[in-house]
């Protein structure tokens, strides 16, 4: 097997552009790395890819990377930056995108359905013109790359970086404040893209490989990847779960822009998605998810990512690993995560060969 560290250095320049999405394991990565160089692998499946923290380290490590969520915009995420090798934005293209064309007869749905919801009104606007310029880019990774410095915007803009309540009050409250947020709101979504459109050309980069990225729901993959890596939305034992779709659901209307309208609970006060029912957000049936899903890939290595208070628990993972005639071993981390009021969780890595 050729050295790893080796591998990585090829690459090293390359940095992941920031982001501030719940459940990235950005912070963790350097951990995460440690792990998997003990690992024999040269094709990986990152099955619940979300932003792409894990999968952009495994293309620097120089495997071949599939990558996967079923979430589209984490799917258009992951096409900027795991399937693209060398497409970069140019500043014609980012004034291309900002512009109102007189040629074109733009909707102003996001205007006229989200006034007074995260953004200003001439903000929503702004939105609306830009994200009609982006589906009309031809090339597909510009217009991901384009989508990606848009929804880091987006995030940037918004209270705990989500959407999930009604609160652009909290921007817009006359206040006095003792934090630096309001700086960061305040800012514009243009010079917010500029500054995001930089990080993300920077990231790009070519591994030789012939990476593929998907928008599927996990159980309707054919791949046979030597190596899965598994960080599905978890429930915890007490507590709330974590939902990504409603915690993100603005960045995954605008990404299916003109079937947006039909997609929206117009009954709930911040406009979200109409829910879908989702394995691994069901408390009754996640631990058969798993099962399922170790069955399906039980001929790869299989390394979970996972905390410590969740459902299943660690001995039940470890069970259905060893059920598939896995061999086991755990690694675990101290970490405390953002937002959360637990300062006492692990992070677990279960990795079964």
């Amino acid at each position: 097997m050729k050295s790893i560290e080796k591998e990585y250095t090829l690459f090293k320049n390359h940095k992941f552009p920031r982001t501030r999405y719940q459940g990235s394991k950005l912070k963790l990565i350097k951990w995460i790395e440690s792990i998997l160089k003990t690992i024999e692998f040269d094709s990986v499946l990152d099955a619940f890819s979300g932003t792409c923290s894990v999968s952009y380290s495994l293309k620097k490590m120089n495997k071949m990377v599939f990558c996967n969520d079923i979430l589209n915009f984490n799917y258009v995420i992951a096409k900027a930056l795991i399937e693209n090798k060398n497409t970069q934005i140019s500043q014609k293209d980012f004034e291309s995108v900002i512009e109102k064309k007189n040629s074109l007869n733009y909707k102003f749905f996001i205007r006229d359905t989200f006034k007074d919801i995260y953004y200003l009104d001439e903000e929503n606007e702004w939105l609306d013109i830009v994200v009609q310029n982006i589906l009309k880019i031809s090339d597909k990774y510009k217009r991901s790359m384009l989508f990606w410095a848009l929804y880091q915007s987006c995030i940037s803009k918004r209270p705990y970086n989500l959407f999930h309540r009604k609160n652009l009050y909290v921007r817009t409250s006359n206040v006095k404040r003792n934090f630096g947020n309001k700086t960061t709101w305040d800012k514009s979504f243009k010079s917010h893209m500029i500054k995001f459109l930089k990080e993300i050309n920077e990231a790009i980069f070519d591994n030789g490989h012939k990476n593929k990225v998907f928008n599927k729901d996990v159980f309707d993959l054919d791949v046979k990847p030597d190596l899965i890596y598994i960080d599905t939305p978890y429930i915890p034992s007490k507590g709330t779960l974590t939902n990504y779709r409603n915690f993100y659901h603005f960045l995954e209307g605008i990404t299916d822009y003109h079937n947006w309208e039909e997609k929206i609970d117009f009954n709930s006060k911040h406009k979200k998605l109409y829910d879908k029912y989702n394995i691994w957000n069901d408390k009754r049936n996640i631990y058969n998810g798993f099962v399922k899903l170790i069955d399906k890939f039980n001929q790869s290595k299989i390394l979970i990512s996972y905390r410590g208070d969740g459902i299943p628990t660690i001995d039940e993972l470890i069970n259905i690993l060893k059920r598939e005639g896995k061999k086991v071993r755990v690694e675990k981390i101290d970490y405390k995560y953002v937002l959360s009021r637990k300062n006492n969780l692990k992070e677990y890595l279960l990795i079964g060969e």
